[in-house]
């Protein structure tokens, strides 16, 4: 099969999605939100892929993401637009099989309760659409108790847990179900090592423990600077439910993806 990329300068400009079961993406645990000083002003960040192959199989793959950040006195902001879609073309019949199309809504407040306190109090919500996954959509609230642990200048944590609740609509044999609705524990943490000046590593997890399903995000990454708008980053991510009602489905979805950031 031989793989067609639009450039070698639109990868190097836009970076490489991944595989049509990488369903998962992570909510407020992001990459490009590693940073612990407070910010007057929004961080934000953009990945844009885009993948073409021909000969065997012909495939197009699309990924943009968007990502912001506030970090002021009392209060840490955090937010995540994702959107992916990937289409296959039938080489019997020509046609064109849509593969992935998942869009991701997240955002979450912390209130400090000093500025330079390391514990806080979080209110968070997200929504995804994703029919790939078992799911027509899934959609979270939680509040609860967050913590900061610094451990060295270089090494810190994140920690949270709290209650929350949780809607979500199956689909069973392409047909969707009945909303269901549940209330949930959420716990989560974010792990960011700046391994040089100019690469970082970062390790999260979330797990949101439900009634009949729980649901579990974990992403180990690593990015390195291009320069000072750019960064490369290497990711392996997994996302999990424990239970779906469709038995055809994969109960486990993992994304592996080599992207290029710009930060603004």
């Amino acid at each position: 099969m031989r793989l067609t990329l639009l450039s070698i300068t639109l990868v190097s400009a836009l970076g490489l999605a991944s595989s049509p079961a990488s369903a998962s993406i992570f909510m407020y645990d992001d990459v490009s939100d590693l940073d612990t000083e407070t910010k007057t002003e929004w961080d934000a960040s953009a990945e844009l892929g885009l993948l073409f192959t021909s000969g065997n199989t012909e495939t197009e793959t699309f990924k943009a993401k968007l990502n912001l950040a506030r970090d002021v006195e009392n209060w840490r902001h955090k937010g995540v637009i994702d959107y992916y879609r990937s289409e296959q073309q039938d080489q019997a019949t020509g046609d064109t099989i849509l593969t992935g199309d998942k869009t991701f809504l997240s955002a979450q407040s912390n209130y400090k309760f000093a500025p330079e306190s390391r514990s806080s109090v979080f209110v968070f919500g997200s929504y995804e659409e994703d029919k790939f996954s078992g799911y027509e959509y899934q959609g979270t609230f939680a509040v609860g108790y967050g913590a900061r642990y610094r451990y060295s200048e270089a090494l810190y944590a994140d920690y949270e847990v709290g209650p929350g609740y949780s809607v979500n609509k199956p689909i069973v044999g392409g047909v969707p179900q009945e909303q269901e609705s549940s209330a949930i524990l959420r716990l989560a943490g974010n792990l960011v090592w700046d391994i040089t000046k100019n690469s970082k590593f970062n390790a999260l997890a979330s797990t949101e423990v439900g009634e009949e399903n729980t649901k579990t995000r974990a992403e180990v990454s690593i990015s390195a600077n291009v320069n000072s708008s750019l960064a490369l980053k290497f990711s392996v991510a997994g996302s999990h439910n424990s239970y779906l009602e469709d038995v055809t489905k994969e109960k486990l979805d993992t994304e592996t993806a080599v992207t290029l950031v710009y930060s603004f």
